[in-house]
């Protein structure tokens, strides 16, 4: 599907989309869940202004929505997509409030940080939810959550971290909208920091509504999330929204009534994404980027293993997306040293978000092949070399608690 005629420039059609990033050229590589590594070609086609309320940006509005929801394998006009200004939490906020009514009642699945911070959103939100808590270490498995339906006849939705960022978790995806679909329920998939590389096809697995960001698995720049959901689902939900400014049904219906956004659009960022999107569909799509992630994981994590590193999950629980490694035992390993001691040598990587352990997370998507990962794990063993650190096993205690947790 071809882009706006105008979304085009002389440096995106100059750039080379195929290579990567140049460590000569002094910028950092982002191991991160995004912001990440973006190609040139995205960072140019930003220097260019352009009018929100504009015919030309409306139809890179309009290209934007389309090839998101020809990514989510919709060919019978059945989804729509609707982007949201501001950050993923904006978004995952925007979908509950929007798709759960004011008299409904949520069961959140969390096994991390992202999972629980749906949890407080309904709070916040002041609308009935349950959780289901896995900690940091498993997935929710599809006969938990079909024995919680069961339980409770008030539960109208479940949401799920399709991929849990703060542990690195790949979430079974597929086996829980076979338990949601199979009561009768509506399943609602923060898929942040997995859509784009892992597959969401709405032919294979029924959901409501996703919600994911420009700046993830497509390589495009921060600024907007954006929402796929069930036109018919959608079309019911006016009036659920408890916010002016995150009602995901207004802003679909103004922009089917006008094809602009309702207030001020990142319009750079959603040039960038066009020309993400445009590298996405040339590198083979979901699949192939996909493949690329996972092939830079298994290179990073075979390295880091290699070193002395323990990862905090099993290979089967291990998503392409980020890997948490537990930090070593040995007394001289102090996380701050290493992360700028990684960042001098051209890695910012990431701090752990565990609750019960000491952590770190590497990140494998972005603008990186496996070349990049080995030049990470050459960094890493230089930085333990230059802190006096000679081994990079993990506590006892916390192998202890991955066995007993992971059980």
């Amino acid at each position: 599907m071809s882009h706006a005629p105008a979304a085009k420039t002389a440096a995106t059609t100059a750039a080379t989309p195929n290579s990567f990033p140049d460590p000569a050229m002094g910028e950092p590589f982002l191991l991160t869940p995004g912001p990440l590594t973006t190609a040139l070609s995205v960072k140019e086609a930003m220097l260019r202004d352009w009018g929100s309320w504009d015919g030309d940006f409306r139809a890179m509005t309009k290209s934007l929505c389309d090839q998101l929801v020809a990514l989510a394998g919709d060919t019978q006009g059945d989804y729509v997509c609707v982007p949201m200004q501001g950050s993923g939490s904006y978004c995952v906020e925007a979908m509950l409030g929007t798709f759960v009514p004011r008299d409904g009642k949520v069961l959140v699945l969390a096994n991390g940080a992202y999972g629980l911070r749906a949890a407080e959103t309904m709070r916040y939100l002041g609308r009935a939810y349950t959780l289901i808590d896995k900690g940091d270490y498993m997935p929710p498995r599809g006969p938990e959550v079909d024995a919680a339906l069961d339980a409770d006849p008030a539960i109208t939705h479940v949401i799920l971290c399709h991929c849990e960022t703060s542990s690195g978790i790949l979430n079974p995806v597929a086996e829980i909208a076979e338990a949601v679909a199979a009561k009768g329920r509506k399943l609602l998939i923060d898929s942040m920091s997995a859509f784009g590389a892992i597959d969401l096809d709405v032919t294979k697995l029924r959901y409501e509504a996703m919600v994911s960001s420009a700046n993830k698995c497509i390589e495009g720049v921060p600024g907007f999330g954006f929402v796929i959901a069930r036109k018919s689902e959608l079309e019911g939900c006016r009036g659920n929204a408890h916010s002016l400014s995150l009602d995901v049904y207004a802003q679909w219906a103004n922009m089917v009534k006008s094809g602009q956004w309702r207030y001020t659009p990142p319009t750079h960022v959603v040039a960038a994404f066009l020309e993400a999107l445009r590298l996405h569909a040339e590198e083979g799509g979901v699949a192939a980027r996909g493949a690329r992630y996972a092939h830079n994981r298994d290179v990073m994590v075979a390295g880091m293993r290699a070193l002395g590193f323990e990862t905090l999950l099993k290979d089967r629980w291990l998503s392409p997306i980020i890997v948490t490694f537990f930090c070593p035992a040995d007394p001289r390993f102090v996380f701050a040293q290493f992360y700028e001691r990684m960042k001098a040598k051209g890695f910012i990587i990431y701090p752990g978000k565990l609750t019960v352990v000491e952590s770190f997370r590497i990140g494998c998507i972005g603008r990186m092949d496996a070349a990049i990962m080995e030049r990470v794990v050459k960094a890493a063993a230089e930085s333990l070399t230059e802190m006096g650190v000679t081994s990079a096993a993990p506590p006892a205690a916390a192998l202890e608690e991955r066995a007993k947790l992971a059980a």
